[in-house]
């Protein structure tokens, strides 16, 4: 049997994503080497240079750093901020580095379908971290769907429950909170949702409408007497849901994210740093655009409909898919009522299968420590288009997305072809 070749890997970007795939990649020698990485915090570089296991490891200040030197690796890990996403791609992309890319791929359509463009004229490869393709969970879901045993998938229907801790920690206080300076919500949380229905539909999106908000997160739902900063002293900080005291208790591992120092620093130190941290603020006084509910309704060429439903209100993803010999139903709520994972009931016996998927180690259900056993065979193939994930079909989710976004602003069906052209397509 031939070995394979090991794989380099950089990154730019030194935060929880990177440490991740650092780690991840450290546990498997035989397939990759760490050599590099970039950010501006050199602690974090320290952190990074202790993953890597690699005595011949490089820090860099910035992305011009690392990247004024000859190519330092096979793969660049892009991590940084959404904003920037698309500047370090294409730099990267340009000097010769193929990509593992965070999503989403940019924070507008038009430098996604330029830096898809740019790649293909490159002959480079794009692997965007759309996780959730990667867990033992979907990986079941898709295998029943191959099976034939559902028949022709004809609908679906789709729930993505944020959860309310996270919504008022990345969608109102935190990075996320303001569309205009990241992405729309349903780019920045559920392009992994896009991508996994039209990965299952196995179908392009034609069209699609949509309708949401902000229900909750807002001024007048704020209790009274509520200051603009939990640490100010709320009069019903006892029983909110959202008290910003509790990242001192319960909620504590949010900090690892967003504080340098958060495994080291005293309760006195973090109540200090939450008088002048966004996530010290009120959620209901916040300046966050970011829905917290929206529907996607949409069609595909093959004629399937389908339904996904994003809330900060709800736990954990569902997904039903309806097909023409049978139906399947899978996800928290199945897990909670029926004590499996998934549950499949044909139409012609009405007797239930029921399917439990190994529990699995790692982050996103097991996503992450996939997509790191898949990044290797993926960068081996000779070109994009064999990929399983290609950057290609990366897009697709993303041109979904944003035309939802754009149907939820106007009220209005948006035809997909006609909103790619239009945004360079």
């Amino acid at each position: 049997m031939k070995t394979p070749r090991r794989l380099q890997l950089a990154a730019i970007g030194c935060g929880s994503r990177t440490f991740i795939y650092f780690e991840l990649a450290a546990k498997q020698p035989e397939l990759y080497e760490v050599t590099a990485a970039a950010d501006h915090n050199a602690a974090r570089r320290a952190k990074a240079r202790a993953l890597s296991q690699n005595p011949r490891f490089r820090e860099f200040e910035d992305d011009a750093a690392i990247l004024a030197e000859p190519r330092l690796a096979d793969i660049m890990i892009i991590a940084t901020q959404d904003a920037f996403h698309f500047a370090h791609a294409s730099a990267a992309l340009r000097k010769g580095y193929d990509l593992l890319l965070e999503k989403p791929i940019s924070t507008n359509l038009r430098d996604v379908l330029a830096l898809e463009k740019l790649a293909h004229d490159l002959g480079r490869k794009v692997l965007v971290c759309h996780v959730l393709r990667y867990t033992p969970f979907y990986r079941r879901v898709k295998q029943v769907v191959a099976s034939g045993a559902l028949g022709s998938i004809v609908s679906f229907e789709a729930t993505e429950g944020v959860g309310a801790w996270h919504q008022g920690h990345s969608f109102v206080r935190g990075h996320w909170s303001v569309m205009a300076k990241s992405t729309p919500m349903i780019i920045s949380k559920s392009c992994h949702d896009m991508d996994i229905l039209s990965w299952l539909v196995d179908s392009p999106c034609t069209a699609l409408g949509s309708f949401g908000g902000i229900m909750h997160f807002k001024p007048e739902c704020a209790p009274a007497g509520a200051p603009a900063r939990c640490t100010d002293g709320c009069p019903v900080g006892d029983t909110c849901l959202y008290n910003a005291h509790r990242y001192l208790t319960d909620q504590k591992r949010w900090l690892d994210v967003i504080y340098d120092r958060a495994k080291t620093a005293t309760d006195a130190e973090i109540t200090d740093w939450l008088r002048t941290s966004p996530w010290g603020r009120c959620v209901y006084r916040c300046d966050n655009t970011a829905v917290d509910h929206q529907t996607v309704n949409l069609n595909f060429a093959s004629g399937v409909t389908g339904s996904f439903t994003m809330t900060a209100f709800s736990e954990g993803r569902d997904l039903a898919l309806f097909g023409t010999k049978g139906r399947l139903f899978a996800g928290e709520r199945v897990k909670r009522s029926a004590g499996c994972d998934i549950v499949v009931e044909s139409h012609l016996t009405g007797k239930p299968e029921r399917i439990m998927v190994d529990e699995a180690e790692g982050g996103h259900g097991g996503g992450d420590g996939g997509l790191m056993r898949a990044l290797h065979a993926e960068m081996s193939k000779a070109r994009s288009a064999d990929m399983e994930s290609s950057l290609e079909k990366s897009v697709e989710s993303h041109v979904m997305g944003f035309a939802a976004e754009e149907a939820r602003q106007t009220g209005r069906a948006v035809e997909l072809a006609e909103f790619r052209r239009r945004h360079g397509g």
